[in-house]
């Protein structure tokens, strides 16, 4: 007998503390979406994840300057790209693949003539 009241007290007393969870978190949700808080989230998410590679992180990948030649730059790619397909790893490729991606933008753009 002790038991039974024992069992119905502890599922009467999840369900009263479920039931406030639920209820903390349908307001927590209200108050994040008249604060902004969600919006800010999810446009700094999408910030972050589609984050673009900077000149200077792509020099620094190759290990090239500014006044290095796009033929130094490409003999540059060829060895670290060939070192990782080897023996390295796919993120490490991939990195220094973009790295070269924006480095050709670069150089396309100085190529071109202003006028």
């Amino acid at each position: 007998m002790a038991a039974k009241i024992l069992a119905n007290l502890i599922i009467m007393g999840s369900g009263i503390l479920m039931r406030g969870m639920v209820q903390a978190y349908r307001q927590a949700l209200q108050k994040a979406s008249k604060s902004g808080v969600a919006q800010e989230a999810v446009q700094n998410a999408v910030r972050n994840g589609s984050k673009v590679m900077t000149e200077q992180e792509a020099r620094q990948i190759l290990g090239v300057t500014e006044h290095s030649s796009w033929e130094e730059i490409a003999q540059r790619y060829d060895n670290l790209f060939e070192r990782n397909a080897t023996s390295g790893s796919f993120y490490l490729q991939s990195k220094v693949h973009r790295a070269k991606e924006c480095l050709e933008t670069v150089h396309q753009v100085k190529d071109q003539p202003v006028g």
